[in-house]
């Protein structure tokens, strides 16, 4: 199991262009059957998730975000339910956040206002 370098949360520069957000993504192993996560950060090289079971290391993936389609990536490291996937290419990780047309908002809302309709 790969476990995340230590900068990866310690406010060092890795971190720097890193959106915390919670949103629902479908991610794929291997062109298997996509499975729900959640999705706790994303930047332009990357995403952490919330994973309901454990992946292979440097597994291929593919990861489906609203607002920018299946990107491709690998597993970068995996502990204690989350993991980091490292992009093939850079996104563009604004468009994640904008809702198209009237479709469901991409970014989960708490408390009270959540259950407005």
């Amino acid at each position: 199991m790969f476990e995340p370098d230590a900068s990866v949360n310690a406010g060092t520069p890795a971190t720097r262009g890193r959106d915390s957000l919670f949103l629902m993504a479908q991610l794929r192993v291997s062109g298997g059957t996509p499975v729900e996560v959640r999705v706790r950060n994303l930047s332009p090289g990357g995403l952490m998730v919330e994973l309901p079971y454990p992946v292979t290391p440097e597994g291929a993936v593919e990861v489906e975000v609203r607002g920018l389609g299946w990107i491709a990536g690998r597993i970068a490291w995996q502990i204690e339910g989350r993991a980091g996937v490292a992009f093939d290419r850079e996104i563009d990780p604004q468009r994640a956040r904008k809702a198209s047309g009237a479709a469901e908002p991409t970014v989960k809302r708490f408390g009270a206002a959540a259950f407005k309709r």
